[in-house]
């Protein structure tokens, strides 16, 4: 967002800042000066942005199967979660798109000029919605800034999903018709063709749903909504101009859609932009490297399993799969597991200096810590400092979204499997089933993730999403569409430990790293302990190793994680409820 905006888009939001569905809203101010000249329609628009949060992106997987954390998130620890603590019931974001949308409508202005920027605040109430929608299910639809005089719209009962979703899609496809701009060269605004990426992702999303929840009785939906994901996603492949990130070359072309202080624009469609001039900057490289700010998330090592070999095959095909030492299992792999954990080759800027940086335990507990979203240089560890962007959307769930929906349509054809999974695995460097859809089913995949699914394409479309978009905020939404919550639950387990009081170098430079003990040994210089006793200080130890004396390191697993059907929706916040009973709660909340 440019300079010149700052103040006056801080301005609109003060004039149309804070209002719940229940409040009385009050008059806000003369339009002319907004709607009567396109420079204060970009103004106006410019201040939607905000809602998409674009800069905590980086850790918003936080919540998800395959990390583990410092604690045990609220949402699914027993007890600890309930309507009396639950969030997001807020609607001042809502009113503000609607007195937009109400009020554009100046004659002064072409048809299309207004169309555009209608087309923007469409797009945006959907951005809205779709968030709400996945929180809470069931919400009332609003299509006009409230006013005291509302009183029936402000106290009214819940509309359904479908009718929600309806009017989402129904946006959508105005601001996919309205919006003109087809390419903009910051990454920084929303054009035709994320706007066609948006609905690719509503459409999918609401599908899967469907399709998955039988109780809500909406099957007969399900094709026409994958049908649409397609199509979305198709025009943005053959019109966009888009394609995937090669510079760097498969051993970091990845990675540099996550590192670069720009958004690389072959890929990347919509970011929130960092500006060290404007100090408007995101804290990546400390939430994912600090051993006491953030939740100190790392990978589990059976998601980590899912990654394969180069040559296509599954890692956990290996009979010694279990027992490989961290220095083995990470070699002959997927390219996109060296750019997104610490394996032997990572190195860091200290001061200048390039060195060596094997997984740190002072922040990980599997030994499997990201490096996706941190820049490699710990000047940027602490405090908010990253200068790298932070995507919203990219190219790859593009071709993701097309992948899965022609997946559950059952149609997918080789040519299509190579158009969109082929590039992606092609880009990590994998060598075969590029150009044909595969035809063996993967009995890891499916025994650990996916129980239920019998078509191999399917399980590595799901394989591949996973993959490709790890730490981008997807994960929870697509265990729930799926209907999979109980991976919520699975062990956080990590990297396999031979034997105690042995130090081990993770990185085959030469150097010890670390070791695990029961009983404290003499200390060599360098290496760091961790304690695996099964009490430390009279207390349950979180960190153990699954053989007691060897075996995978496990993270909280002596702590409860419940998975229920309430929680594929949150609760309605308790105020709330009361405000407004017509609302009614979520059932099992």
């Amino acid at each position: 967002m440019k300079f010149k905006y700052i103040i006056c888009i801080l301005f609109i939001s003060g004039l149309f800042g804070a209002c719940q569905l229940e409040e009385l809203p009050e008059a806000t101010t003369t339009k002319g000066p907004i709607f009567g000249s396109e420079s204060g329609l970009v103004l106006y628009t410019n201040s939607f942005y905000n809602i998409m949060n674009g800069k905590n992106l980086h850790r918003a997987d936080a919540m998800s199967d395959y990390l583990c954390r410092k604690d045990t998130p609220p949402f699914i620890t027993p007890g600890n979660f309930s309507a009396q603590v639950s969030s997001g019931w807020s609607w001042s974001d809502l009113r503000n798109i609607n007195y937009f949308i109400k009020n554009c409508n100046d004659p002064k202005l072409p048809l299309s000029v207004r169309n555009n920027y209608l087309g923007i605040a469409k797009f945006f109430r959907a951005w809205f919605y779709f968030e709400k929608v996945k929180r809470f299910g069931d919400v009332p639809w609003i299509n006009k800034p409230l006013d005291v005089s509302d009183t029936e719209l402000l106290t009214k009962p819940r509309d359904s999903r479908v009718v929600v979703m309806d009017s989402v899609l129904a946006d959508l496809d105005f601001a996919c018709n309205n919006i003109t701009s087809k390419s903009e060269s910051t990454r920084s605004l929303v054009t035709k063709y994320v706007a066609y990426a948006f609905k690719a992702r509503v459409a999918l999303h609401e599908g899967t749903f469907r399709k998955y929840h039988k109780g809500l009785n909406l099957g007969s939906s399900v094709d026409g909504l994958l049908a649409q994901a397609v199509a979305a996603s198709k025009k943005v492949m053959d019109e966009g101009g888009y394609k995937l990130n090669d510079v760097g070359g498969v051993d970091k072309a990845y990675r540099q859609v996550f590192i670069n202080p720009a958004p690389l624009a072959t890929e990347v469609m919509l970011s929130a932009v960092c500006d060290l001039a404007l100090n408007n900057l995101s804290d990546a490289n400390w939430y994912w490297t600090s051993g006491t700010y953030g939740d100190k998330a790392n990978f589990i090592r059976t998601f980590i399993n899912t990654y394969l070999n180069l040559d296509g095959t599954p890692f956990t095909d290996n009979v010694a799969y279990k027992t490989m030492l961290f220095k083995d299992e990470v070699k002959g792999r997927d390219k996109r597991l060296q750019q997104t954990i610490r394996t032997g080759d990572y190195k860091r800027i200290n001061n200048g200096v390039l060195e060596a940086a094997p997984p740190l335990f002072s922040y990980t507990f599997t030994g499997y810590q990201p490096i996706k979203w941190a820049l490699d240089d710990m000047y940027y560890d602490t405090r908010d400092l990253n200068i790298n962007s932070v995507s919203i959307f990219r190219y790859a769930e593009v071709l993701l979204n097309y992948a899965e929906a022609k997946a559950e349509l059952g149609n997918m054809t080789d040519a299509e499997w190579a158009a969109s999974i082929g590039l992606l695995r092609k880009r990590a460097g994998i060598t075969a089933g590029l150009t044909s859809k595969p035809t063996k089913i993967d009995t890891y995949l499916k025994s650990k993730y996916f129980p239920e699914i019998n078509d191999p394409t399917l399980l590595e479309v799901r394989r591949e999403r996973g993959i490709e978009l790890c730490l981008e905020g997807f994960r929870f939404d697509d265990i729930v569409r799926w209907r999979r919550g109980e991976l919520m639950t699975m062990e956080w387990n990590g990297m396999y430990i031979p034997s105690l009081d042995t130090p081990i170098d993770l990185n085959e430079d030469g150097k010890l790293d670390v070791a695990f003990y029961q009983k404290l040994p003499t200390k060599v210089s360098g290496v760091t302990y961790v304690d695996v006793s099964p009490l430390v200080s009279g207390k349950a130890n979180p960190q153990l190793l699954s053989n007691v004396t060897n075996g995978e390191l496990t993270w909280y697993n002596n702590f409860p994680r419940k998975w229920e059907d309430k929680n594929y929706l949150y609760p309605i916040p308790t105020a709330d409820i009361i405000t407004n009973p017509k609302l009614a709660q979520n059932p099992g909340w």
